[in-house]
């Protein structure tokens, strides 16, 4: 919990709590439904909370903009981020429903009212979304694919609408054929090791029906 007020010094009450809570809603969960590994639960804050706010660093969301978590797994990056901004709609999927329902109760304990959860490929998903989330669920080839489409037209952040891609190691085939994205290095936000070879990939999508 220190590494997150660490990078995020200006927490209201209701969101140290909100991430305070996180470890305990999971920890119960984790037993019951395994979402998380053993490893990466006792590390929590650093594996997954913190490295899901690595997006937060590179943008930050708008009130009222709407984001789209693809592959959510146990609600990462997107309960971290709907904390971070209450004001914004966060809609988390997942095709794995044993998944979805550890992310519902978690989503539930925290009364994140700014959350909707869908246990669904994101290909039957329809709507548009300022910016798409994931956390390494595929090859950015394949995951362009999944998420056609689903761009909203008008940008209203620093950055152009489209993904922002928490990925690691060395990206330079997979992203051969997208000269636009831009390799944000987590290092240059957070200063563990964990991160070394940690990045955020923003890769502006145009809108397209």
């Amino acid at each position: 919990m220190e590494l997150i007020k660490k990078y995020f010094p200006n927490l209201t009450e209701d969101q140290l709590l909100k991430f305070e809570k996180i470890e305990e809603l999971y920890k119960d969960w984790n037993l019951k439904i395994n979402v998380v590994s053993r490893k990466d639960i006792d590390e929590l804050y650093l594996r997954h909370v913190l490295h899901s706010l690595g997006i937060a660093k590179v943008q930050s969301f708008k009130p009222g903009s709407k984001i789209l978590d693809v592959g959510t797994g146990g609600g990462f990056p997107g309960i971290p981020l709907a904390i971070l901004f209450p004001e914004t709609q966060f809609h988390l999927v997942d095709s794995i429903g044993k998944k979805i329902k550890v992310v519902e109760e978690v989503v539930a304990g925290l009364d994140l009212k700014n959350v909707k959860v869908t246990n669904a490929r994101v290909e039957e998903i329809s709507g548009e979304y300022d910016f798409i989330v994931s956390r390494a669920v595929a090859a950015m080839p394949t995951f362009v694919h999944w998420v056609k489409g689903k761009i909203a037209k008008k940008s209203n952040h620093e950055l152009k609408n489209g993904i922002l891609y928490l990925k690691g190691g060395d990206l330079t085939v997979e992203l051969r054929e997208f000269p636009k994205a831009t390799i944000y290095e987590l290092p240059d936000y957070f200063e563990e090791e964990f991160f070394l070879t940690k990045k955020v990939v923003h890769l502006p999508l145009k809108y397209k029906k």
